[in-house]
């Protein structure tokens, strides 16, 4: 008789398996699950050398997955200024000034976190601000959706960048009315400047393990990995081989490497259950906080701003037709309606070409109407939302009007319509906590009609996420077959007062049957 590796008693086991909606038990051979329904029949795969654990009665559910995350970007926050709920430019300048102080003379002093929305000057720091906290040391510090930075004098110095220096394509260098420079980067223009404070190798794979083991510990078995640049990829390869991925991979890389991975032959799906090839990541505008994000009618509260496209309408069509033919899934971030348009009418294109299963995405799609979610529907794309902008917008009304605020964040009208909707955080520019999402969804999307239920809310960090990574029939879900990847939680998401869902603790995270995050004693 073949005996389990892993078995877990006495659970409250939510499956999401329609045909099995509840269990108690589950049994692990290797890193599958081999057995799903009660105690008893669980005990009968105990073997001498089977790990058992007693759940003692807590809630079990599928490993959350984050279909939408920035890891390394995260990992090095984690050591950089966090500057996300400060309420002032004199309180950034202090922080800034403190840092200085612990930092040798020369070297880089990053943050992120900023938000103009909720400072008290009601306006962006500027490189002044920041030159008044230190001369000695280049100062970078992003706005918290990372769409614009702001730095400081010797930065630009260091990065050669002047009021002569041209705006790259998709950027935005900013002047004062007499056109001397703010320092404060649009975009591709932060790049100027933020490529010479890029971390060293070891600095990357460092950044990387530590995401790695928080993101465990918020109960993520499974992400969707933003990919900034190849260096990052080769960091996230190296974390793997020396044995620290503690995590299984589905890498969205940058529209930059599409020649590459076209040129090698890559595709979507190449890989192994840890690390796998995912999407195309483009960039059709930026975002909404920084009032980037393309519009169809100009910002409320900038009448004269539409925003901008990265790309022309052209542009992005081919770049979206190269990647589709050469079997890769596209994930386009595409926020305000003008965006969301020239997105769908590139993958109308691109569809035109013959292809199998294509599940292409829309990352954000956050403002959205109903012929946008039709189209949508209509071609089969996916939609790739991050719930807990939801807390973080609340300027939303003020920003693009009540009417288009209607259609932002349009959760529940994009499940209504038969459109698999999946869920990340976008972190850092977010918290990385999947359950804070979920929460979000549930309680405080400030329109009534687009909240979810919480199976709904949790389907987007599970079964829905598997499946805009096409691996559905392998994760997502607690039935026989699929991997070993679970989530033990110390309350009912079902059970509580729906507002306490974002206090819900992990008290275990489990991948491929191996218990990677505890701090609940399971003795059996």
């Amino acid at each position: 008789m073949l005996y389990a590796s892993l078995v877990l008693l006495n659970g409250d086991v939510y499956t999401f398996n329609p045909r099995q909606p509840r269990a108690e038990a589950i049994a692990v051979f290797d890193d599958k699950i081999v057995y799903v329904g009660d105690d008893r029949g669980a005990k009968g795969c105990v073997g001498p050398t089977t790990k058992v654990l007693n759940l003692k009665g807590k809630v079990v559910l599928p490993g959350f997955i984050d279909a939408h995350i920035h890891l390394a970007s995260y990992g090095k926050a984690l050591s950089a200024l966090d500057l996300r709920g400060m309420k002032s430019i004199k309180q950034i300048k202090e922080a800034v000034r403190e840092r200085a102080k612990r930092t040798p003379s020369g070297a880089w002093i990053l943050g992120r976190g900023w938000d103009q929305e909720v400072l008290e000057e009601r306006r962006m720091p500027t490189r002044w601000d920041l030159d008044e906290a230190t001369e000695e040391h280049p100062v970078a510090l992003r706005r918290v959706c990372g769409h614009v930075c702001v730095v400081n004098s010797k930065a630009l110095r260091m990065a050669d960048v002047d009021e002569s220096t041209p705006p790259p394509k998709g950027g935005r260098i900013d002047k004062d009315s007499v056109g001397r420079l703010t320092g404060i980067l649009y975009e591709g223009a932060q790049e100027l400047v933020l490529r010479a404070a890029e971390p060293t190798e070891e600095e990357l794979v460092s950044a990387c393990s530590l995401a790695c083991e928080e993101a465990v510990r918020c109960g993520l078995t499974s992400v969707h990995w933003i990919v900034s640049s190849s260096a990052e990829l080769r960091a996230i390869k190296r974390v793997k081989d020396e044995g620290k991925l503690t995590l299984r991979v589905y890498a969205l890389m940058p529209v930059d490497l599409l020649d590459h991975l076209k040129g090698l032959g890559l595709w979507t799906g190449l890989g192994d259950p840890f690390l796998k090839v995912g999407a195309i990541k483009v960039f059709a505008d930026g975002s909404l906080g920084a009032r980037t994000a393309a519009l169809r009618r100009p910002y409320d509260d900038d009448p004269s701003n539409y925003g901008m496209l990265v790309y022309s309408p052209d542009e992005l069509k081919e770049l979206v037709v190269k990647a589709h033919e050469a079997k890769l899934q596209l994930a386009i971030h595409a926020i305000g309606d003008k965006a969301v348009e020239a997105a769908l009418n590139a993958l109308e294109e691109a569809l035109r070409r013959p292809t199998k299963h294509h599940r292409h995405r829309i990352e954000h799609c956050s403002i959205l109407d109903e012929d946008l979610i039709k189209r949508m529907k209509g071609l089969g794309i996916i939609a790739s939302v991050q719930p807990h902008f939801v807390v973080s917008d609340f300027w939303i009304v003020s920003r693009v009007g009540l009417s288009r605020a209607r259609w932002v964040y349009a959760f529940k009208s994009l499940l209504k319509s038969g459109i698999v909707v999946c869920g990340g955080s976008d972190c850092p520019v977010e918290p990385i906590q999947p359950l804070l999402g979920a929460w979000a969804c549930v309680v405080k999307h400030p329109i009534v009609e687009e909240r979810l239920s919480v199976e709904e809310a949790l389907k987007l960090y599970t079964i829905n996420a598997a499946f805009a990574s096409f691996e559905e029939d392998v994760k997502g879900s607690i039935e026989v077959g699929k991997l070993a990847d679970f989530v033990v939680l110390n309350e009912d998401p079902f059970e509580v007062d729906p507002n306490r869902i974002k206090d819900i603790e992990v008290l275990m995270t489990i991948i491929g049957g191996k218990v990677v995050y505890s701090k609940f004693n399971v003795s059996a």
